[in-house]
């Protein structure tokens, strides 16, 4: 993926189809974090329990379905504007880039990625606790159970492509100080970098890290059109693969039945290299006459 040239973002980005969903989507959501709990129907921790981050309770009790729905729940107010105000400043860009499909592929693939790190470093935080008794793999720890919510696994990933594609252009900060993205996002992911290590605000911060790594991951190894490229690349090879293997293998028995009716031949005489038959009587002719059919 190329880098973009610099210059100064003085306007509000456009409201993208993706983006405005999304951002509707958690609104609503949080409007009815606040409701449910306020008329007495679910309590909050509830809500948390059940579709916020919880490591142990997806792997050891099959909530699964949380490594997506965490990133619509948010903690209060300024953290579902921050989460928000970031995904549209810099989520629409990549929309317009990529389109609204690639989008929300790299979108979510960063905010699995926050949770799949999440549970990965919670897991092997108990069990480097139960060694070494040390402060940070007890607060790593607690992630297996303290429910972590929020988008900011996808927007640190969004941040951190900003950084890699647009660092250079210039961002007011505070709509008053012009800095360029890159030290923007190396200064968002320092912070988080900080208190993951410095315990505050730990259970957060490493979902921040993740979303950022396998935003990285993403640029750097998904091919350009995505993964659903790359992966319907990887489905035809496997199965023209597989078509070839069991060509081959007919092709094989074709020649041992042949043989044993005593009439012996090569197996190159009728099939090529792709096990497609070839009709050697026309192997011989002039002006390409002789070849076979092309078959698929």
């Amino acid at each position: 993926m190329a880098r973009r040239p610099s210059s100064m973002t003085m306007g509000f980005p456009p409201f993208t189809y993706a983006v405005k969903w999304l951002v509707i989507i958690n609104c609503a959501i949080f409007v009815l974090e606040l409701l449910l709990p306020g008329l007495k129907i679910v309590s909050t921790r509830d809500i948390e329990l059940t579709f916020g981050l919880v490591p142990g309770l997806i792997v050891l009790h099959g909530y699964v379905w949380q490594v997506v729905t965490y990133a619509f729940l948010h903690a209060g107010t300024f953290h579902l504007l921050f989460n928000m105000l970031t995904l549209w400043m810099f989520g629409s860009q990549f929309e317009m880039d990529w389109g609204r499909r690639q989008f929300l592929e790299f979108y979510f693939f960063c905010v699995v990625g926050a949770a799949i790190t999440s549970i990965v470093i919670g897991f092997g935080g108990a069990l480097a606790y139960r060694f070494w008794d040390a402060p940070l793999f007890n607060g790593m720890a607690s992630l297996i159970t303290v429910p972590t919510v929020g988008a900011s696994g996808g927007i640190f990933g969004i941040l951190l492509a900003y950084g890699m594609l647009y660092g250079n252009r210039e961002i007011l900060l505070w709509f008053v100080l012009p800095i360029k993205a890159k030290y923007l996002v190396a200064a968002f992911i320092f912070i988080a970098l900080v208190g993951a290590l410095g315990g505050t605000g730990g259970v957060a911060n490493f979902a921040h890290l993740g979303g950022a790594f396998f935003g990285w991951v993403y640029l750097r190894f998904i091919p350009r059109k995505g993964l659903q490229f790359a992966t319907s690349e990887g489905y035809y090879g496997i199965r023209n693969s597989y078509i070839k293997w069991k060509r081959r293998r007919a092709a094989k028995k074709f020649e041992v039945y042949m043989r044993d009716k005593n009439q012996p031949t090569n197996y190159n005489d009728y099939f090529d290299e792709y096990g497609n038959y070839k009709d050697p009587k026309s192997s011989g002719k002039e002006n390409g006459e002789g070849r076979g059919p092309w078959v698929n």
